[in-house]
């Protein structure tokens, strides 16, 4: 079981920069990121970021429009530029004893990036496996899709779950250039996709696994995991 003097979370980022072959640019969805750092780290923890492949991480240019004071914030401070965006961590650089959760942050770029990194999976088992939690926001639930467990198991299976739905996709103009629909992806995995209105804030936990529908659920994420925290003490 996991160490109750952890304090430490792991966030998941992009590299990738273009939806597939367009000249469309992608990356991090930049609140997805900032939101949930800032209540974790109001409550105590560190985080580190991470990507699979180290270094620069992009911003979906659109991420921009959609920003608050709280969101400016954390994107101004020296730490979030400097550890997020311009120097994340290479997977093998982590060692996943020392934290608590990890977290993966969305945009649609992490569906090209986060569901066949192998090492990263590698990370989230071992968190998971020492009793740690694994959680992720909108897309971000691309990087769950092939974790498995030490008997072989997809994580996700037989568990509830949600993500950035169809729906939103349509929402979005994004449903032509995606590689594929989250929904579909976890439903042939044996989880149960749950939802709610296109664009509504929604989390769910199951167990250790805590995921958010799309951009506005990242707050709702980081609480339900602060909570399950606070009550495993």
């Amino acid at each position: 079981m996991q160490s109750k003097s952890l304090k430490k979370m792991l966030i998941v980022l992009t590299n990738t920069t273009r939806y597939g072959q367009t000249t469309d640019p992608t990356g991090l969805w930049l609140s997805e990121a900032t939101e949930f750092a800032l209540l974790v780290q109001q409550a105590g923890y560190q985080v580190d970021y991470v990507s699979p492949q180290g270094g620069f991480v992009p911003l979906d240019p659109r991420s921009m429009k959609y920003t608050d004071e709280e969101i400016m914030t954390v994107y101004e401070t020296a730490d979030f530029q400097r550890r997020a965006l311009m120097n994340s961590l290479r997977p093998a650089q982590v060692v996943p004893a020392d934290y608590v959760a990890i977290y993966y942050a969305g945009g649609h770029g992490v569906m090209w990036d986060f569901p066949d990194d192998e090492a990263l999976q590698t990370i989230a088992a071992a968190i998971y496996g020492h009793g740690g939690y694994v959680t992720s926001v909108c897309h971000g639930i691309a990087g769950l899709l092939n974790i498995r467990t030490a008997s072989g198991a997809y994580l996700i299976a037989n568990h509830r779950v949600t993500g950035f739905t169809k729906a939103e996709e349509v929402l979005a103009g994004k449903r032509s250039v995606v590689p594929f629909f989250n929904q579909a992806e976890v439903q042939k995995r044996g989880a149960i996709f749950t939802k709610k209105r296109a664009y509504k804030t929604y989390a769910v936990q199951d167990e250790r696994l805590i995921t958010g529908q799309n951009p506005f659920s990242a707050k709702a994420v980081a609480q339900l995991l602060l909570q399950a925290l606070a009550e495993n003490v």
